[in-house]
Formats: C-alpha cells, structure tokens, sequence
C-alpha cells in the first residue's frame, strides 16, 4: 500500500523526508507547477468577449484557482501546442 505524502512545515523538515526512500509513495494529488514560478512583472491589456471572460472566471472557479493563472495556463498550453505541431 503507498502511504501519503505528510504537509512539511519547514525546509529542514523537507530536507529530512527527501533523505529516504520514496518509492513507495503516493504522488497522485500532486499538481505540475510549471510556468508558475517565473517572475510575473510584465503586463498584458487585452480586449475580448465578456462571455469569453465569464467562461474563463467560471472554469477558474471550478478548478479553485484565479481567473489569470487559469490564463497563464492556457496561454502556456497554446504555446506547447503550436511548438510541438
């Protein structure tokens, strides 16, 4: 049975799990980060639909996450489609 990844309160705490084997873990809940790290200091003023923009801010709602990140992502996910075709 694969036990569960415990919350880490601190870098140490972090340090000291990495140090063991982790092969029998379950890393199913975990969600790729991805882009999210990078600096967000540029800005984008765009002009769409407002039924565009209210299907977004729904789908970010669902997915518990803020209407730009959701953005982001799409925007990303363009990006890797239009490279890999």
């Amino acid at each position: 049975m694969k036990r569960s990844v415990p919350k880490l309160k601190t870098d140490k705490d972090a340090e000291d799990f990495l140090d063991q084997d982790l092969s029998d873990l379950d890393f199913g809940a975990f969600k790729p980060a991805g882009f999210e790290f990078e600096n967000k200091a540029a800005r984008v003023n765009m002009r769409m639909p407002q039924s565009q923009l209210d299907a977004v801010k729904a789908e970010a709602k669902k997915r518990g996450v803020p209407y730009q990140r959701l953005m982001r992502e799409l925007v990303q996910r363009g990006l890797e489609s239009l490279r890999a075709g």
